[in-house]
């Protein structure tokens, strides 16, 4: 009974679906009498006899939660079937999702037990990174979380810069260390998004866009001195909450956060070769600006006519997410406004109404106007804190989508480029055969042997030029459902977070009120 190998089970199972009626009553019964842990482990190992190769992910799944004994058998179904070649195969580019099951598969094993739920129970998570990555660890799932803290100021004058503590947490096989942590300065950041930019956007690949460069904020902090530096502190905030964002999107994307650059970005305990020409007035910036108007140029020259129906109706969504995202990233920095200009407004009537009730006689009354000055300043830390909120949460948002529709728009502009790659090697084709077709109407043979060798060349250039085209459309399709999806969440993160810290704020103002209303009221004159 403790044999659990396939051919046993299968010769059970056939002695009790035997139809012989002359079978003893008491023989019949025989397989009820076998414990439930028996046949709980007899029907998985049938289940796993009838597993398919696409269904290894339920094969190594029972191998983790599975008894000891269990574990070994399905183990060794799982070498027999990990032989073949299709498993261990793992495309980069050609696989549109190609690390999605990367830890199910035998090449990609990950190393140490995986978090058991009682553990996770334990740990304090608040932010919607950590919540996030602690549902992925309580599902067995991969997962990645950067942050980036410390910001600090390293050298004086003009040549000094700021720099950040990165420290990552993540199970991925491919990474050497799980929570590894090293200092990076901001035009790393930069460089970073010019390695992967160079790489993948030709591809069709959605690249999210690094924060934006401030000539005269960054100028303000080199010159500032120490005594002063907490008047930058708002603008070093934001730059680090935008970096730890950048740097979060580009790890969730499944082909950007395998490439070495990404992930010497993140382990390598050392100074990186500097990014050259990452300055916002830098040459290679200023060709790029060249280089995006003359794009804007050929696309305007050489129009694409547009034959499938899906992008002709994405690229007007998108332009119109464009627009719309744009305008109200104008109503809420003048909602962000608004409130730090409530805040200091209030700061002061609290500091007057301070002031009259150390100069009112009447005892009670000044009493009374000294309470109502206290409550005015814990308003004004309400609408402080609000205007953080409008802030952080919903401007910084929108104004991250901006730039990433930006980014969609250079995945689209690419396919462009490879229809109009596409269309210049067929018009070089149809030049050829005219030349030939000419070369032997004047009966020049060796003219004609010569295009006909273009020709084929030519032909095979063609092909490759379509077959680009169509697979950069492929990818951009699937890229954009997963942007889709992926704005979609975050939007409804941030606005459910976003509710839930005005009704707060809500509730402190009505609390601080009220306990002042009994004052006032009991007051005599």
């Amino acid at each position: 009974m403790e044999d659990l190998s396939l051919e046993d089970d299968v010769d059970i199972i056939m002695e009790s679906n035997d139809g012989d009626d002359t079978k003893p009553q008491d023989d019949s019964k025989e397989p009820a009498e076998v414990p439930p842990k028996t046949d709980i482990n007899l029907d998985d190992d049938l289940g796993v006899s009838e597993i398919k190769l696409d269904d290894d992910d339920d094969i190594f799944k029972s191998a983790r939660v599975e008894p000891e004994p269990a574990k070994a058998s399905t183990n060794s179904v799982s070498r027999g079937t990990s032989e073949e070649p299709a498993e261990t195969d793992i495309p980069l580019e050609d696989d549109e999702h190609p690390f999605k099951d990367a830890h199910l598969k035998p090449g990609l094993q990950l190393s140490g037990p995986s978090p058991t739920p009682a553990t996770i129970q334990q740990q304090t998570l608040t932010s919607f990174h950590e919540e996030e990555a602690k549902r992925e660890m309580e599902g067995g799932d991969e997962f990645i979380e950067i942050q980036v803290t410390s910001p600090h100021k390293v050298g004086e004058g003009m040549s000094s810069y700021m720099a950040y503590k990165v420290t990552t947490n993540t199970n991925l096989s491919y990474f050497k260390k799980s929570k590894p942590e090293v200092n990076r300065r901001f035009s790393d950041f930069l460089g970073l998004r010019d390695k992967l930019t160079e790489k993948y956007l030709q591809n069709g690949r959605i690249i999210p866009p690094a924060p934006d460069k401030s000539v005269v904020g960054m100028t303000k902090v080199k010159m500032s001195k120490e005594d002063e530096s907490s008047n930058q502190s708002e603008f070093v905030e934001k730059r680090r909450a935008a970096l730890e964002r950048y740097i979060n999107r580009t790890a969730k994307h499944p082909n950007l956060r395998v490439d070495p650059d990404f992930r010497e970005f993140l382990e390598l305990d050392a100074e990186l070769p500097k990014a050259n020409q990452t300055s916002a007035l830098s040459g290679k910036n200023v060709m790029k600006l060249i280089s995006k108007v003359g794009d804007r140029v050929s696309l305007y020259t050489t129009k694409m006519e547009e034959t499938d129906q899906w992008f002709e109706e994405n690229t007007l969504m998108i332009e119109n997410l464009d627009l719309q995202l744009r305008k109200l990233l104008v109503a809420t920095e003048s909602l962000v406004d608004y409130r730090k200009g409530l805040a200091g407004h209030t700061y002061s009537l609290s500091k007057s109404l301070g002031m009259l009730g150390s100069a009112e006689d009447n005892s009670k009354l000044a009493a009374v106007i000294s309470q109502l000055a206290e409550v005015e300043e814990k308003v004004e830390k309400v609408h402080e804190q609000q205007a953080k909120d409008d802030f952080y949460l919903l401007s910084e948002l929108i104004h991250d989508y901006i730039g990433l529709v930006g980014s969609v728009k250079d995945a689209f502009n690419e396919r462009v480029k490879s229809w109009q790659s596409w269309q210049s090697v067929q018009r070089d084709l149809n030049k050829r055969r005219e030349n030939k077709v000419k070369a032997e109407l004047a009966s020049k043979q060796d003219r004609v042997n010569q295009f006909r060798q273009e020709i084929a060349e030519t032909e095979s250039q063609l092909d490759m030029a379509q077959e680009n085209f169509e697979k950069i459309s492929r990818i951009i399709k699937n890229e954009f459902e997963a942007f889709n999806v992926k704005k979609c969440k975050d939007f409804k993160d941030t606005i459910t977070n976003y509710l839930e810290n005005m009704l707060k704020s809500q509730e402190s103002l009505v609390t601080h009120w009220e306990r002042f209303l009994p004052e006032i009221q009991q007051m005599e004159p």
